[in-house]
């Protein structure tokens, strides 16, 4: 039995398996390319130039909430979204001299162009309050200390669509 291959004298690239078989290394070319393109345009904001200064601060940190743990200062936050305010209570069961001012730091774990930072002044004894923008949603580390940056308070929110949302904070 003499069978004959039927041939065909076509150009090569008349056929589809050749660019069935190049279009795999095509995709990966494609990909590449749009890699490169999204890690060159994109802001890497969990990075930090200072990390190693930081690295170095974070035992004063711990200091400054082992100093809030010694007082038991308790915070309790409210946010206000009608009136766009927040406002603060730290109650001293050690007693001493309340702050003239309080600093309240909003950070997004992963956006930082989202973070804000807002002074509170004193309204009255052991109470204070400023004007913020309030987040829609996501979650937040908050962080509360004195003016004197002696302690500080710190905590994390999830923020629900509660008109206004309380939050407490305790030294650990």
């Amino acid at each position: 039995m003499n069978e004959r291959l039927s041939t065909s004298n076509q150009p090569w690239y008349r056929h589809r398996w050749p660019w069935l078989l190049m279009l795999g290394p095509f995709l990966v070319i494609v990909a590449a390319a749009v890699t490169v393109f999204l890690a060159v345009r994109s802001n890497d904001g969990l990075v930090d130039d200072d990390y190693y200064k930081q690295g170095l601060a974070v035992n004063q940190l711990t200091a400054r909430d082992r100093q809030a743990a010694a007082l038991g200062l308790v915070a309790e936050l409210v946010f206000d979204r009608q009136r766009h305010m927040v406002s603060a209570s730290v109650t001293r069961p050690q007693g001493g001299e309340a702050p003239t001012a309080l600093k309240l730091t909003i950070a997004h774990p992963t956006r930082s162009g989202f973070d804000q930072s807002v002074v509170l002044p004193a309204v009255e004894n052991g109470r204070y309050a400023a004007g913020l923008t309030i987040p829609d949603s996501g979650r937040w580390h908050l962080v509360l200390e004195d003016e004197r940056r002696q302690w500080r308070l710190v905590g994390d929110w999830l923020v629900e669509d509660i008109p206004q949302p309380v939050v407490k904070l305790a030294a650990h």
